[in-house]
């Protein structure tokens, strides 16, 4: 487990073919490998990657057919910027949300404006994942835990404060930036227990909500 809490920058250093899928080499100057050991978890832009192979200042990983079908990791290329998350200890302070790893898809930077010293961006993400995401819900980019300001359909906007901006590739993204998404664990287990005590075909409607307990009805 994670918490979208970004600690360094890395970048591809290579790509291997495998057997019909991939191996990619992660290089940092500033992650502490020192404390890295084979078979550890380390998000990847987002995607939980298994350390299979240990180098001063990086690691090898292995990324599956799965993997490279739901994340930017299809396109990957040598010296591109990835953000870096070890995965999180029993003890650790949970500043960010609950993150998995698991990407759910990829979405694309619709619009990127600045805003005072702010960066505000919209994206789309795919028709299956939209009804996830929530205003003022928690969402995970490209492995950064990130507040959902406002939702439109399948577009949802962020506000990138530039701290954060700083420290992740978000300062990079353009219009037409593919991003990995992973939506907030909790909605992905709601919709889940729904569905084994009725079906849900469009989705978790207020109504869905009200009728299986989870809403207050008013006074």
């Amino acid at each position: 487990m994670f918490t979208g809490i970004i600690e360094a920058l890395g970048s591809i250093a290579a790509i291997e073919k495998r057997g019909g899928d991939m191996r990619l080499q992660v290089n940092s100057a500033t992650l502490p490998m020192a404390e890295v050991k084979l078979g550890d978890s380390i998000a990847t832009n987002g995607v939980c990657l298994t350390v299979v192979s240990l180098l001063n200042n990086g690691f090898w990983a292995d990324v599956s057919n799965e993997t490279l079908s739901l994340s930017s990791f299809a396109n990957a290329k040598v010296g591109q910027v990835v953000n870096l998350e070890r995965a999180m200890l029993a003890s650790s302070r949970l500043d960010g949300h609950i993150v998995s790893g698991h990407v759910d898809g990829l979405g694309q930077i619709v619009n990127c404006a600045s805003d005072a010293r702010s960066i505000r961006l919209s994206i789309e993400a795919p028709a299956n994942l939209a009804h996830y995401i929530a205003t003022k819900g928690s969402i995970c980019v490209d492995g950064v835990s990130l507040t959902v300001n406002r939702v439109e359909g399948s577009v949802f906007e962020l506000n990138i404060v530039p701290h954060t901006a700083a420290q992740t590739i978000i300062q990079h993204y353009r219009a037409g930036t593919a991003v990995n998404l992973e939506v907030d664990l909790l909605a992905r287990y709601l919709e889940r227990l729904l569905q084994a005590k009725q079906p849900v075909r469009n989705g978790i409607s207020m109504a869905t909500l009200a009728d299986n307990g989870f809403l207050r009805a008013r006074k």
